[in-house]
């Protein structure tokens, strides 16, 4: 299984508790708060990031979305009231009940607003995403731990691990926790089970086919969640590679989110003949399913978990 990465310009602000420091430009001047991870300015200027959680008091790094904004522009804190109407549609549809953190303003060289930067938590995890001026969504922006700013991007024991392709979050069928099979056996005995992962928080994802391709989602403990329908165009699902996905949805994929991890996709078909596809994938931590028609052209998005 492959990993799909896309190294972005960075842009970064610090914080305690998720509070925000406003800069005043992409080449920053603004100084990192204490309690973030200590990284040099010089760092934080070329690599243009913004802070989005500070260090654990137990240990850990601070985590910063990074590919901002273009060089030369600007950003101004704003409130989440004067965001666009669409952007607050956006928000509510695709991470329901997530928490608002902060956002800013992208302004060009000339001052004109060129889009929106947002910063929300959702299932106890930050989320940083990018809008254009009329607020219609354009990415979910990479993150990257403080000492990963540079480089790859990752590192082994850290929170995007996964970035390096081997799968540690993958859970065999077979050691399920029974409470997991017991719930899924009651509840959707027609399900055949096709793919499990586990979260850096614990819970639990497992994929599913009957008819259409499903994600059940357990807590830390075990307790369901919910079971969603994978966005998918009508037909049999049928498990792929990513090789096997069109070029145009790797494509698309590579640049709504930035350093994805691809998980699992499913190949739909009717008639035996490719229809659409269902794509699996892991962003910063945050499980995404992506539709695609036959050409690889982008249908639809939910947010798992």
């Amino acid at each position: 299984m492959k990993k799909m990465i896309k190294t972005n310009n960075v842009f970064k602000l610090a914080t305690i508790g998720l509070a925000f420091i406003s800069f005043a430009s992409c080449k920053k001047d603004a100084s990192v708060e204490n309690g973030a991870t200590d990284v040099n300015q010089s760092i934080i200027s070329a690599n243009q990031a913004i802070a989005v959680s500070a260090a654990a008091s137990g240990g850990g790094d601070s985590i910063y979305i990074v590919g901002t904004c273009a060089a030369h522009h600007r950003t101004d804190s704003i409130a989440f009231s004067s965001l666009p109407a669409a952007v607050g549609t956006y928000l509510t549809t695709n991470y329901a009940g997530y928490t608002s953190q902060k956002a800013f303003t992208d302004k060009d060289a000339a001052g004109a607003v060129a889009g929106y930067v947002v910063v929300i938590k959702y299932n106890d995890k930050p989320v940083g995403l990018k809008f254009d001026a009329s607020g219609a969504f354009v990415k979910v922006l990479e993150q990257r731990e403080g000492h990963d700013l540079e480089g790859r991007g990752f590192h082994h024991g850290g929170r995007f691990e996964d970035r390096d392709g081997l799968n540690r979050d993958t859970i065999v069928l077979t050691t399920l926790p029974s409470s997991i099979t017991s719930y899924l056996a009651t509840n959707y005995p027609q399900d055949t089970l096709v793919r499990a992962f586990k979260g850096k928080d614990n819970s639990i994802v497992v994929l599913s086919v009957n008819g259409s391709p499903y994600a059940t989602v357990f807590d830390a403990n075990g307790s369901f969640v919910k079971h969603s329908a994978l966005p998918a165009h009508p037909g049999r699902p049928a498990s792929i590679t990513q090789d096997a996905l069109p070029a145009a949805a790797v494509t698309y994929l590579s640049a709504t989110y930035p350093n994805y991890v691809f998980k699992h996709a499913f190949a739909i078909k009717s008639n035996g003949a490719v229809v659409g596809y269902a794509v699996f994938i892991d962003a910063n931590a945050t499980k995404y399913a992506v539709e695609f028609d036959a050409s690889g052209n982008f249908v639809k998005a939910i947010t798992v978990r």
